[in-house]
């Protein structure tokens, strides 16, 4: 029977490889979107420089717009994988481990630099020391009303590990309820495989989440349960050779569709009310058709990436560079912004032009992950455990959300 058209559930599928590497692609693109906010005249960064540009939010809203919900997705699918081979119990306890130390870590030693930075920056005259200010930090009280972020206070954050919070309380969420997922999406595969239009009525979810519930900027602009539901789908359906293929067929008309939404919702973004909280006519349909378009955009990127491989065809060196970075993914995500947040406040003081600001920014932060990563992070069991890496990583398996 074809593959294109069968609806018989199919075997396990092998990792999705093209993913992985897609994955890295957009860790290593937070460096050059974080080092953007500096510039932005729209958001409230660490860091600021005193001359901004309007073009730096128009290009932030075409990588908002797909890459968060992207790595939810092809961190679900990396879990339907790693649920198979250790089964629930195993999972869970493997998943506190692998992303709950490296939060811990983060916590404590990276994520108060960027708010002590913040306050130097705001106020020339600030000069309390930074341990002075570390404790400061660290005081938190619970707030279990904006579960899964149940620690605040005055100067604490999440900050960039807000996805990393999110993820572990995701993979902790489904524990209890995997089969019932797995069943569900065996089922939307078969209906997908018999009516590939299908594919699009999950827009409505994201739409529906981000209109009624409000967009968080804190959260790449999107609503927090939203990436549960593209969480959700990487695991029941992603590697689902009928899905894949209805993916691969409407990749291009889906991804159209997408830019349409994303163009309907501009004029939102910058005129009328706030979009992301305002209850407006106009705002409501602002955060609906940019859910929509997010959800045209991951499953055209992913249908145009599932192409067929030569069989033996060597990937070369530049295989070996992407299965590099594919193993790095969490660890360069835990380092990147307290250094792209360090840069930035030694660079926007300097009397240079934006662009040449924000190229030292770039450069010099990826320079230190990448050498952090290679000589501080990798090298010994105990950082590698303490960044959520395994001690001896197989060829196959990747290091975010697998």
């Amino acid at each position: 029977m074809d593959t294109e058209t069968a609806t018989e559930p199919p075997a396990p599928a092998a990792r999705r490889r093209e993913l992985d590497v897609l994955r890295a692609l957009i860790v290593l693109g937070l460096v050059f979107f974080h080092a953007a906010l500096v510039f932005a005249p729209d958001d409230d960064f660490y860091v600021k420089n005193a001359e901004t540009a309007d073009a730096v939010t128009v290009l932030a809203g075409f990588g908002v717009v797909w890459a968060m919900p992207m790595l939810f997705l092809v961190a679900g699918l990396g879990t339907r994988h790693s649920m198979r081979r250790r089964g629930p119990g195993r999972f869970a306890r493997e998943r506190l481990l692998r992303l709950g130390v490296p939060l811990v870590l983060a916590s404590l030693a990276l994520n108060p630099v960027p708010q002590w930075l913040r306050l130097r920056a705001a106020d020339p005259g600030y000069d309390e020391s930074y341990w002075r200010f570390w404790p400061r930090f660290l005081t938190v009280r619970l707030e279990p009303g904006d579960f899964p972020f149940v620690l605040d206070g005055r100067y604490f954050e999440t900050g960039h590990l807000w996805f990393v919070v999110l993820l572990l309380a995701f993979c902790l969420l489904l524990v209890p309820v995997a089969g019932v997922v797995a069943v569900a999406g065996e089922h939307a595969a078969a209906a997908v495989a018999r009516r590939p239009g299908l594919l699009l009525l999950p827009a409505l979810a994201p739409a529906l989440l981000n209109a009624l519930l409000g967009m968080e900027e804190d959260y790449a602009g999107w609503n927090r349960w939203t990436y549960l539901l593209f969480f959700l789908c990487g695991y029941a359906v992603a590697d689902d050779a009928r899905f894949r293929a209805a993916l691969r067929r409407l990749a291009v008309p889906v991804g159209l569709l997408g830019l349409v939404l994303f163009g309907a919702s501009a004029p939102g973004f910058v005129a009328g009310d706030d979009p992301f909280t305002a209850w407006s006519p106009l705002a409501l349909a602002t955060r609906a058709l940019f859910g929509a378009a997010g959800w045209c955009w991951v499953v055209a990127i992913v249908g145009l990436l599932d192409r067929p491989r030569e069989r033996g065809r060597s990937s070369g060196g530049g295989g070996r560079v992407w299965g590099y970075l594919t193993l790095a993914a969490l660890p360069l995500y835990v380092l990147h912004q307290p250094v792209v947040v360090a840069f930035a406040y030694a660079v926007v003081g300097w009397p240079a032009p934006i662009l040449v600001k924000y190229a030292v920014i770039v450069t010099g932060s990826l320079a230190v992950i990448l050498v952090v990563y290679e000589y501080a992070v990798r090298r010994t069991r105990v950082t590698r455990f303490l960044f959520g890496m395994r001690p001896e990583p197989g060829p196959s398996r990747t290091e975010l959300g697998s």
